[in-house]
């Protein structure tokens, strides 16, 4: 059986508050996009468990890998034989596009569907939840604003059917402690619901990301990035997440592959 696990971008990120758990309240609307990494599970005949991987590479070992992490969550609960997963990766790693949490959320789903398990959304986003606070998005996958840690969704009407993506991301990983370390959480002054509903034209001024600034001063390739999306006709960009992939939304195909050489490219109409 095989899944395919796709990224997100953030529409504006707002750090609100430190947390007493050591976490941050966030206000940010998550959408999902046609990235996809590939996960298939097998029933183990030798009974031994197996994690493989291809693709692009990844920063932990396959026994540290989330999706290993999340099949031995469910094992503990079902008591379920042992498989073989494989995942390969299209999604970059460190780059704020929720790779990984997408791979965890669709290898509960996939372990439920394989198994027979009926889990709920509801079931299903609380064991997501105990693996990342981006990870409860990607059980249902749709537009949703994401606050407290992160974890809580609400549904929201955002549609961006027919616009067309450029994804960029250069040969950086900023990790999520180094991006919050350059942050002082304040309440926005502006309504994040509310914004997203201006014409994409307004958007500039009011979805903002509080990542963008400490990390484009630690990491001005990031920025310049942006700017050149900007200059190259996109109506919106925005670094996503905690960086390091910006993105730019254009009301028409272009292709910039040539001036972006060398780094990290995606271009695609979204659905």
């Amino acid at each position: 059986m095989i899944f395919f696990p796709n990224a997100k971008i953030n529409l504006g990120l707002f750090v609100t508050a430190k947390r007493a758990d050591g976490y941050h309240n966030i206000q940010s609307i998550l959408y999902p996009i046609p990235l996809f990494d590939m996960l298939e599970i097998i029933t183990a005949d030798d009974g031994c468990f197996e994690l493989t991987t291809s693709g692009l590479p990844l920063p932990a070992s396959p026994g540290e890998n989330i999706v290993a992490k999340a099949w031995t969550m469910l094992r503990t609960d079902f008591n379920l034989p042992e498989v073989k997963i494989h995942l390969h990766k299209s999604i970059p790693t460190g780059a704020g596009l929720g790779g990984g949490s997408a791979d965890a959320a669709f290898a509960i789903r996939l372990i439920s569907q394989h198994f027979n398990l009926g889990l709920s959304p509801e079931i299903m986003e609380n064991y997501a939840t105990r693996l990342g606070m981006d990870c409860p998005f990607f059980i249902d996958n749709r537009a949703a604003y994401a606050f407290e840690r992160g974890d809580r969704l609400e549904a929201i009407n955002v549609n961006l059917k027919g616009k067309y993506l450029i994804l960029v991301k250069p040969d950086v990983h900023v990790s999520t402690a180094n991006a919050y370390a350059g942050i002082i959480p304040a309440v926005p002054v502006t309504n994040l619901k509310s914004n997203i509903k201006k014409p994409m034209q307004a958007w500039k001024a009011v979805l903002t990301n509080d990542f963008e600034k400490g990390v484009f001063e630690q990491y001005p390739e990031i920025g310049q990035i942006k700017k050149e999306l900007y200059r190259r006709g996109a109506v919106y960009a925005q670094m996503s997440g905690s960086g390091s992939a910006v993105y730019g939304i254009f009301d028409t195909a272009v292709d910039l592959q040539d001036y972006f050489k060398g780094m990290f490219y995606f271009g695609t109409y979204l659905d």
